[in-house]
Protein backbone atom coordinates (compact mmCIF):
# COMPACT_ATOMS: atom_id res chain seq x y z
CA UNK A 1 0.00 0.00 0.00
CA UNK A 2 1.41 3.19 -0.77
CA UNK A 3 1.76 6.46 1.38
CA UNK A 4 1.83 10.03 0.89
CA UNK A 5 3.16 12.16 4.08
CA UNK A 6 0.36 15.03 4.50
CA UNK A 7 0.57 17.05 7.93
CA UNK A 8 1.38 15.49 11.05
CA UNK A 9 2.18 12.07 9.19
CA UNK A 10 1.82 9.37 6.55
CA UNK A 11 -1.82 8.25 4.76
CA UNK A 12 -1.87 5.21 3.26
CA UNK A 13 -4.32 5.30 0.15
CA UNK A 14 -4.60 2.95 -3.04
CA UNK A 15 -4.94 4.54 -6.87
CA UNK A 16 -7.15 2.31 -9.56
CA UNK A 17 -6.49 3.95 -12.90
CA UNK A 18 -9.48 4.75 -14.93
CA UNK A 19 -10.43 7.08 -17.96
CA UNK A 20 -7.89 9.74 -17.47
CA UNK A 21 -10.61 12.62 -19.23
CA UNK A 22 -13.20 11.53 -16.14
CA UNK A 23 -13.13 13.01 -13.00
CA UNK A 24 -11.56 11.49 -10.37
CA UNK A 25 -13.72 9.61 -7.82
CA UNK A 26 -12.02 10.53 -4.00
CA UNK A 27 -13.58 8.25 -1.47
CA UNK A 28 -13.77 9.35 2.12
CA UNK A 29 -14.75 6.97 4.93
CA UNK A 30 -17.20 6.65 8.03
CA UNK A 31 -16.11 7.66 11.24
CA UNK A 32 -14.41 4.09 12.30
CA UNK A 33 -13.48 3.45 8.41
CA UNK A 34 -10.57 2.88 6.18
CA UNK A 35 -8.83 1.98 3.12
CA UNK A 36 -9.10 -1.89 3.92
CA UNK A 37 -13.09 -1.63 5.35
CA UNK A 38 -14.00 -0.60 1.89
CA UNK A 39 -13.11 -3.93 0.70
CA UNK A 40 -13.52 -4.39 -2.64
CA UNK A 41 -16.37 -1.81 -2.92
CA UNK A 42 -13.48 1.04 -4.89
CA UNK A 43 -12.84 -1.66 -7.70
CA UNK A 44 -16.45 -2.05 -8.28
CA UNK A 45 -16.73 1.62 -8.39
CA UNK A 46 -14.16 1.62 -10.75
CA UNK A 47 -15.46 -0.80 -13.10
CA UNK A 48 -19.14 0.43 -13.09
CA UNK A 49 -17.89 4.00 -13.87
CA UNK A 50 -14.49 3.50 -15.56
CA UNK A 51 -13.26 6.35 -13.61
CA UNK A 52 -10.00 6.46 -11.49
CA UNK A 53 -10.77 6.11 -7.62
CA UNK A 54 -8.83 6.62 -5.04
CA UNK A 55 -9.79 5.56 -1.49
CA UNK A 56 -7.34 6.34 1.56
CA UNK A 57 -7.27 6.49 5.60
CA UNK A 58 -7.28 9.73 7.25
CA UNK A 59 -4.48 10.19 9.93
CA UNK A 60 -5.79 7.82 13.01
CA UNK A 61 -7.25 5.14 10.88
CA UNK A 62 -6.00 2.27 9.15
CA UNK A 63 -2.29 2.28 8.16
CA UNK A 64 -1.91 5.57 8.56
CA UNK A 65 -0.17 7.73 11.26
CA UNK A 66 -1.90 7.89 14.53
CA UNK A 67 -3.58 10.20 16.29
CA UNK A 68 -1.07 12.11 18.38
CA UNK A 69 -4.13 13.88 20.21
CA UNK A 70 -7.66 13.98 20.64
CA UNK A 71 -9.65 15.15 18.24
CA UNK A 72 -11.08 18.63 18.27
CA UNK A 73 -14.75 19.70 17.61
CA UNK A 74 -13.80 20.61 14.60
CA UNK A 75 -11.74 17.58 13.37
CA UNK A 76 -13.76 17.20 10.55
CA UNK A 77 -13.45 21.06 9.14
CA UNK A 78 -9.46 20.20 9.65
CA UNK A 79 -9.88 17.08 7.27
CA UNK A 80 -12.18 19.41 4.76
CA UNK A 81 -10.44 22.27 4.37
CA UNK A 82 -6.55 21.50 5.45
CA UNK A 83 -5.89 17.67 4.64
CA UNK A 84 -7.69 16.94 1.86
CA UNK A 85 -6.84 19.64 -0.10
CA UNK A 86 -3.06 19.09 0.54
CA UNK A 87 -3.76 15.13 -0.03
CA UNK A 88 -5.31 15.49 -3.48
CA UNK A 89 -2.13 18.27 -4.77
CA UNK A 90 0.15 15.40 -3.78
CA UNK A 91 -1.85 13.01 -5.92
CA UNK A 92 -2.10 15.60 -8.77
CA UNK A 93 -6.28 15.11 -8.62
CA UNK A 94 -8.58 18.08 -9.61
CA UNK A 95 -11.67 18.43 -9.74
CA UNK A 96 -12.61 15.26 -8.47
CA UNK A 97 -16.59 13.66 -7.44
CA UNK A 98 -16.35 13.24 -3.42
CA UNK A 99 -17.86 10.25 -2.54
CA UNK A 100 -18.43 10.08 1.55
CA UNK A 101 -20.39 8.19 3.86
CA UNK A 102 -21.05 9.14 7.44
CA UNK A 103 -18.19 11.74 8.54
CA UNK A 104 -17.03 11.18 4.65
CA UNK A 105 -20.08 12.59 3.27
CA UNK A 106 -19.78 15.34 6.12
CA UNK A 107 -16.22 15.99 5.20
CA UNK A 108 -17.18 16.37 1.23
CA UNK A 109 -19.90 18.73 2.02
CA UNK A 110 -17.56 20.86 4.07
CA UNK A 111 -14.37 20.85 1.10
CA UNK A 112 -17.07 21.75 -1.64
CA UNK A 113 -18.43 24.29 0.65
CA UNK A 114 -15.73 25.66 2.24
CA UNK A 115 -12.38 25.11 0.40
CA UNK A 116 -13.07 27.69 -2.76
CA UNK A 117 -11.79 24.25 -4.72
CA UNK A 118 -13.61 23.02 -8.15
CA UNK A 119 -15.47 19.89 -7.39
CA UNK A 120 -17.43 17.62 -10.03
CA UNK A 121 -19.42 16.01 -7.72
CA UNK A 122 -20.47 14.82 -4.22
CA UNK A 123 -22.53 11.51 -3.19
CA UNK A 124 -23.45 12.18 0.62
CA UNK A 125 -24.33 8.83 2.05
CA UNK A 126 -25.84 9.42 5.51
CA UNK A 127 -23.76 12.47 6.26
CA UNK A 128 -24.31 15.02 9.04
CA UNK A 129 -24.76 18.65 9.11
CA UNK A 130 -25.79 18.82 12.58
CA UNK A 131 -25.57 17.03 15.56
CA UNK A 132 -28.64 14.95 16.59
CA UNK A 133 -30.05 13.01 19.57
CA UNK A 134 -30.07 9.59 17.60
CA UNK A 135 -26.75 10.36 16.81
CA UNK A 136 -25.53 10.67 20.20
CA UNK A 137 -27.36 7.92 22.07
CA UNK A 138 -26.22 5.34 18.85
CA UNK A 139 -22.50 6.82 19.74
CA UNK A 140 -23.04 5.86 23.24
CA UNK A 141 -24.21 2.75 22.56
CA UNK A 142 -21.09 1.62 20.40
CA UNK A 143 -19.17 2.70 23.29
CA UNK A 144 -20.42 -0.14 25.67
CA UNK A 145 -20.71 -2.43 22.62
CA UNK A 146 -16.93 -1.94 22.14
CA UNK A 147 -16.51 -2.47 26.06
CA UNK A 148 -18.38 -5.56 26.29
CA UNK A 149 -18.24 -7.66 23.35
CA UNK A 150 -15.62 -8.60 20.29
CA UNK A 151 -16.21 -5.07 18.58
CA UNK A 152 -12.53 -3.98 19.40
CA UNK A 153 -10.62 -7.35 18.00
CA UNK A 154 -13.00 -7.11 14.77
CA UNK A 155 -11.85 -3.28 14.37
CA UNK A 156 -8.05 -4.28 15.02
CA UNK A 157 -8.29 -6.33 11.43
CA UNK A 158 -8.29 -2.91 9.82
CA UNK A 159 -6.74 -0.20 11.77
CA UNK A 160 -2.80 -0.38 13.34
CA UNK A 161 -4.00 1.55 16.52
CA UNK A 162 -7.52 0.38 16.87
CA UNK A 163 -8.20 2.16 20.45
CA UNK A 164 -7.04 5.62 18.55
CA UNK A 165 -9.60 4.92 15.96
CA UNK A 166 -12.28 4.20 18.42
CA UNK A 167 -12.17 6.34 20.87
CA UNK A 168 -10.99 9.51 18.84
CA UNK A 169 -14.48 8.90 16.92
CA UNK A 170 -16.34 7.96 20.13
CA UNK A 171 -14.73 10.76 22.71
CA UNK A 172 -15.22 13.71 20.64
CA UNK A 173 -18.70 12.83 19.67
CA UNK A 174 -20.01 12.47 23.02
CA UNK A 175 -18.24 15.77 24.25
CA UNK A 176 -21.08 18.06 25.36
CA UNK A 177 -18.94 20.79 23.38
CA UNK A 178 -19.83 18.82 20.05
CA UNK A 179 -23.49 19.36 20.24
CA UNK A 180 -23.24 22.66 18.88
CA UNK A 181 -21.19 21.07 15.62
CA UNK A 182 -23.12 22.27 12.79
CA UNK A 183 -21.99 22.44 9.03
CA UNK A 184 -25.43 24.16 6.97
CA UNK A 185 -23.21 27.27 6.53
CA UNK A 186 -21.68 25.26 3.84
CA UNK A 187 -24.63 23.93 1.67
CA UNK A 188 -25.69 27.41 0.06
CA UNK A 189 -22.25 27.69 -1.30
CA UNK A 190 -21.70 24.31 -2.59
CA UNK A 191 -21.73 24.76 -6.67
CA UNK A 192 -21.61 21.54 -7.37
CA UNK A 193 -24.40 18.53 -7.67
CA UNK A 194 -25.12 16.59 -4.71
CA UNK A 195 -26.73 13.09 -4.71
CA UNK A 196 -27.39 12.98 -0.91
CA UNK A 197 -28.28 9.40 0.28
CA UNK A 198 -30.76 8.61 3.47
CA UNK A 199 -31.84 5.23 5.25
CA UNK A 200 -34.85 6.04 6.86
CA UNK A 201 -34.10 3.51 9.90
CA UNK A 202 -30.18 4.24 9.82
CA UNK A 203 -29.65 4.28 14.37
CA UNK A 204 -27.31 7.44 13.15
CA UNK A 205 -29.07 10.02 11.61
CA UNK A 206 -32.66 10.62 10.53
CA UNK A 207 -33.97 12.36 7.30
CA UNK A 208 -33.69 15.60 8.68
CA UNK A 209 -30.30 15.67 8.09
CA UNK A 210 -31.00 15.54 4.38
CA UNK A 211 -33.74 17.60 4.38
CA UNK A 212 -31.54 19.98 5.31
CA UNK A 213 -28.83 19.79 2.46
CA UNK A 214 -31.95 19.74 -0.11
CA UNK A 215 -33.14 23.15 1.49
CA UNK A 216 -29.87 24.32 1.28
CA UNK A 217 -28.69 23.06 -1.69
CA UNK A 218 -31.90 22.76 -4.13
CA UNK A 219 -29.70 21.92 -6.86
CA UNK A 220 -28.41 18.65 -5.42
CA UNK A 221 -30.75 15.19 -5.54
CA UNK A 222 -32.02 13.70 -2.45
CA UNK A 223 -32.85 9.57 -2.33
CA UNK A 224 -34.32 8.01 0.60
CA UNK A 225 -34.09 4.69 1.24
CA UNK A 226 -36.73 2.73 3.03
CA UNK A 227 -36.97 -0.88 4.22
CA UNK A 228 -37.49 -3.64 1.41
CA UNK A 229 -40.30 -5.25 3.11
CA UNK A 230 -42.27 -3.78 -0.33
CA UNK A 231 -40.52 -7.04 -2.52
CA UNK A 232 -42.14 -9.46 -0.30
CA UNK A 233 -45.57 -7.89 0.96
CA UNK A 234 -47.82 -8.74 -2.16
CA UNK A 235 -46.90 -12.21 -0.88
CA UNK A 236 -47.75 -11.88 2.61
CA UNK A 237 -50.83 -10.00 2.82
CA UNK A 238 -54.46 -10.20 1.03
CA UNK A 239 -54.87 -6.91 -0.07
CA UNK A 240 -52.31 -3.91 -0.87
CA UNK A 241 -53.15 -0.45 -1.09
CA UNK A 242 -51.04 -0.09 -4.12
CA UNK A 243 -49.53 -2.22 -6.87
CA UNK A 244 -46.31 -2.82 -6.57
CA UNK A 245 -45.76 -3.80 -9.93
CA UNK A 246 -47.26 -0.83 -11.55
CA UNK A 247 -47.39 1.84 -9.29
CA UNK A 248 -43.48 2.78 -8.88
CA UNK A 249 -40.84 3.44 -11.83
CA UNK A 250 -37.40 2.06 -11.05
CA UNK A 251 -34.74 4.03 -10.54
CA UNK A 252 -31.85 1.73 -9.43
CA UNK A 253 -30.86 -1.64 -8.48
CA UNK A 254 -29.06 -0.68 -4.37
CA UNK A 255 -28.56 -4.47 -4.27
CA UNK A 256 -29.28 -7.86 -3.92
CA UNK A 257 -29.92 -10.22 -0.91
CA UNK A 258 -30.99 -13.58 0.11
CA UNK A 259 -34.67 -13.85 1.68
CA UNK A 260 -35.33 -16.39 4.25
CA UNK A 261 -39.03 -18.34 4.47
CA UNK A 262 -39.51 -20.32 7.58
CA UNK A 263 -43.08 -22.22 7.52
CA UNK A 264 -44.00 -25.24 10.28
CA UNK A 265 -42.36 -28.65 9.61
CA UNK A 266 -45.97 -29.91 8.48
CA UNK A 267 -46.74 -27.52 6.34
CA UNK A 268 -47.87 -28.58 2.86
CA UNK A 269 -45.98 -25.13 1.76
CA UNK A 270 -42.60 -27.20 1.95
CA UNK A 271 -43.11 -29.81 -1.09
CA UNK A 272 -44.07 -26.26 -3.49
CA UNK A 273 -41.18 -24.30 -2.10
CA UNK A 274 -38.77 -26.76 -2.33
CA UNK A 275 -39.18 -27.30 -6.10
CA UNK A 276 -37.90 -23.56 -6.13
CA UNK A 277 -35.41 -22.59 -3.32
CA UNK A 278 -32.48 -24.03 -1.12
CA UNK A 279 -34.15 -25.92 1.61
CA UNK A 280 -33.27 -26.55 5.27
CA UNK A 281 -34.74 -28.60 7.93
CA UNK A 282 -33.45 -26.93 10.94
CA UNK A 283 -31.89 -24.61 12.61
CA UNK A 284 -28.41 -25.95 12.56
CA UNK A 285 -28.44 -26.19 9.04
CA UNK A 286 -29.31 -22.34 8.08
CA UNK A 287 -26.51 -21.85 10.30
CA UNK A 288 -24.03 -23.63 8.41
CA UNK A 289 -25.76 -21.97 5.65
CA UNK A 290 -24.69 -18.33 6.68
CA UNK A 291 -21.74 -19.61 7.90
CA UNK A 292 -20.45 -20.82 4.31
CA UNK A 293 -21.39 -16.88 3.23
CA UNK A 294 -19.59 -14.82 5.60
CA UNK A 295 -22.85 -14.22 7.07
CA UNK A 296 -24.49 -13.39 10.36
CA UNK A 297 -27.98 -14.00 11.42
CA UNK A 298 -28.29 -10.38 13.70
CA UNK A 299 -31.85 -10.11 14.21
CA UNK A 300 -35.57 -10.70 13.14
CA UNK A 301 -37.84 -8.51 11.92
CA UNK A 302 -41.37 -8.26 11.11
CA UNK A 303 -43.89 -9.32 8.08
CA UNK A 304 -41.78 -9.33 4.95
CA UNK A 305 -38.46 -7.17 6.66
CA UNK A 306 -35.47 -8.22 4.56
CA UNK A 307 -32.71 -7.13 8.14
CA UNK A 308 -32.85 -10.92 9.12
CA UNK A 309 -29.28 -10.89 8.43
CA UNK A 310 -26.42 -8.96 7.20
Amino acid sequence: MPFKTIGPGRIEYEHIAGDPHSPTIVMLHEGLGSVAMWKDFPEQLARATRSSVVVYSRHGYGRSTPLQAARSVNYMHDEALAVLPQFLDALGVENPILFGHSDGGSIALIHAGGSGRKVSGIVALAPHVFVEEISVRSIAAAKITYETTTLRERLARYHDDVDGAFWGWNNIWLDFAFRAWNIEQYLPHIACSVLAIQGEDDEYGSMEQIERIARAAPDGHTLLLVSGQNAASPSLFKSMPYDWANDFVAVSTIGLFDFIIVVGKDSPLKEVLKGQYECYTGTADLYVYFFERSFQLLRTGGGGYPGHSN
